[in-house]
């Protein structure tokens, strides 16, 4: 199924960058940006982190922070998403947009409810959110579902524009110690692992002709979103085939139609070595897709594992690349979560 949906905005903010340039010139420039956190690890050393700096973070509104017994986890998501769905929705010039948004799924001592959460984000970000935003729990899946579900919205006519994207943090104690004890947090002592992160990752998606009716500039063209699950995914008792991945991006282009071959992949790959062998069956069941000599992007290696995050932005440095000429296309965007989601699109160049 061919789209004609195009990225006209975004709004990114990670450990590198707070705006949609700064992110963009320092994963460009591969720059990193890791340092340790305030939490420690089972050797009480510090776990290495790639965090916001707190004082980069915008207050809390008197509303939200006035909520009683918040977990400190949400109150940093909120803070996380405001500027860069802010940044995102400017275009809009005031106007409201259905918003959709990706949430972590790692569990932690207070379950984060995604019907909750939407209606404290509306009162954090009055002016780009209400309370009717769709969220979910996917992980790093989940922020391409998210865009996903606003693609079938417009497409749909049931919205002009819609705001799409993910946030997501590592920084809670329950979650780090439980992935300390699990071996997956890198340090020291354990090379296979990753280096948690934290942001948030929105794009503001319409049609062409409404992108043209209105004279804004597409910086992409977005595919249909490809959804999958790894029944042998890292929490599964099942053997793990890697079956997954490789049967949601054959979904992806056997819906796409007729595309040039892949020139870019962009990854969620996060440092550990399951995501790798992951990559390695889907590209070998999928070899015709993808041109010879293709780019490889795993950006994480600059920001860290940004969780739900992880696929928006992606899609954002995708669009963003191709718009400004540095980039080549068509790419494939693609996510997996911890506990089998798996999600894939494409980005092409808008001549």
């Amino acid at each position: 199924m061919s789209s004609d949906i195009v990225v006209v905005s975004t709004g990114l903010m990670c450990s590198v960058g707070l705006t949609s340039k700064e992110v963009a010139a320092a994963v460009r420039a591969k720059t990193m940006r890791f340092e340790d956190s305030p939490v420690f690890d089972h050797r009480f050393n510090p776990v290495a982190a790639a965090l916001v700096p707190d004082d980069a973070l915008p207050p809390l509104r008197q509303n939200v922070a006035s909520i009683q017994s918040l977990p400190s986890r949400v109150l940093r998501l909120l803070r996380l998403a405001t500027m860069p769905l802010r940044e995102c929705a400017a275009p809009l010039g005031g106007a409201l947009a259905p918003v959709f948004v990706g949430l972590p799924d790692a569990a932690t001592m207070i379950d984060l409810d995604p019907t909750r959460f939407a209606s404290w984000l509306a009162l954090q970000a009055p002016d780009v959110a209400d309370a009717k935003a769709s969220a979910n729990r996917d992980g790093r899946a989940g922020g391409l579902f998210a865009i996903g579900d606003a693609i079938d919205a417009i497409a749909s006519g049931r919205a002009q524009f819609a705001i799409a994207g993910g946030v997501d943090t590592y920084l809670d104690l329950f979650v780090l110690g439980t992935l300390n004890a699990e071996g997956r947090v890198k340090s020291q002592t354990t090379l296979d692992g990753f280096i948690p992160g934290e942001g948030a990752a929105f794009v503001l998606l319409t049609s062409s002709a409404t992108a043209a009716a209105r004279g804004l500039t597409p910086l992409g063209r977005v595919s249909p979103v490809a959804r999958g699950h790894e029944s042998g995914h890292l929490y599964s008792d099942e053997p793990y085939r890697g079956d997954g991945l490789a049967a949601t991006i054959r979904a992806l282009f056997a819906s796409a139609g007729t595309i040039p071959q892949v020139e870019e992949v962009y990854s969620a790959m996060n440092g550990e070595s399951h995501w790798g062998k992951e990559w390695g069956v889907a590209f070998v069941r999928n070899r015709r897709a993808f041109a010879d000599g293709h780019a490889m992007m795993h950006p994480a290696d600059c920001y860290g594992d940004i969780g739900a995050a992880s696929g928006p932005m992606m899609v954002a440095l995708a669009a963003l690349g191709m718009r400004a000429g540095r980039s080549r296309g068509p790419a494939l965007v693609y996510a997996s979560s911890d506990r089998g989601p798996r999600a894939a699109c494409t980005i092409q160049a808008v001549s």
